[in-house]
């Protein structure tokens, strides 16, 4: 028993469960640092499963610990994630839960998850969901990302649709195609070019980017609903239990 529970501390202790004045105590019990050692590996190799439970409780403990820190970013940067001019909103403007999507109009997962979108803004008519614009996956989608961006400034009306249509798109969505569309929707070309280079699309994205990196949100789809992050295509009957959540 003496060896299980001295294998046992020197374990936690190497996975920081346990602070150094311990560890000291635990090689004063007459071991040596061999000894020690040994009794550690055949603990290990006898109860290989101990491994995947640390394993699993340092996960945990690590994703409580980025809720807690998403939570407080939540918290204190509501205005600049809910409420920004410099996004899109779709459903009801004055709903009473809103779910924000950091998404890119290049990935795959988006365009899988726009049909939950439209599931969620049918069934909830209470329901208001941010399109916050994220181009993580290259220039193509930057520029994409920045007629989109100078589109909704012009035609706010036509926004909806040209959302749609762009992240909808079977091949890849860069500024022709995006132009395009926005075209197609009735924008003038002229008007839509300068639009396109006013600073504040930048200063928008570096918003969202600085945002991200807070809510430690690295991929796309990635939403965030009441005070919490979701992160990834999770299905709309996931993100509908985080809005019941959040109404509560």
């Amino acid at each position: 028993m003496k060896k299980i529970l001295l294998a046992a501390a020197v374990l936690a202790l190497s996975v920081g469960g346990i602070p150094p004045v311990q560890a000291q105590n635990a090689e004063e019990t007459g071991f040596t640092r061999q000894e020690i050692e040994n009794i550690v590996r055949e603990y290990l190799l006898a109860n290989p499963q101990i491994l995947y439970e640390v394993q699993a409780e340092y996960e945990k403990q690590q994703r409580q610990a980025q809720r807690e820190a998403s939570r407080q970013v939540i918290a204190q940067e509501a205005e600049r994630i809910f409420n920004s001019s410099h996004d899109g909103v779709l459903g009801n403007p004055d709903g009473d839960v809103t779910v924000v999507e950091f998404f890119d109009y290049n990935c795959g997962y988006c365009k899988r998850a726009l049909g939950d979108l439209d599931t969620l803004v049918k069934d909830d008519g209470d329901l208001r969901f941010v399109l916050k614009e994220f181009p993580v996956l290259g220039n193509d989608s930057r520029d994409a990302h920045v007629v989109s961006m100078a589109f909704r400034s012009l035609m706010p009306e036509k926004y909806d649709a040209f959302h749609r249509r762009l992240l909808s798109g079977s091949g890849r969505a860069n500024e022709e195609s995006a132009i395009k569309i926005a075209l197609e929707l009735g924008a003038d070309e002229t008007e839509l070019r300068a639009a396109m280079e006013k600073p504040e699309i930048m200063e928008a994205f570096r918003d969202t980017y600085a945002l991200a990196d807070q809510l430690q949100i690295t991929g796309t789809p990635s939403y965030v609903v009441g005070d919490e992050v979701v992160f990834g295509a999770v299905g709309s009957e996931q993100i509908r239990e985080h809005i019941e959540t959040a109404r509560q």
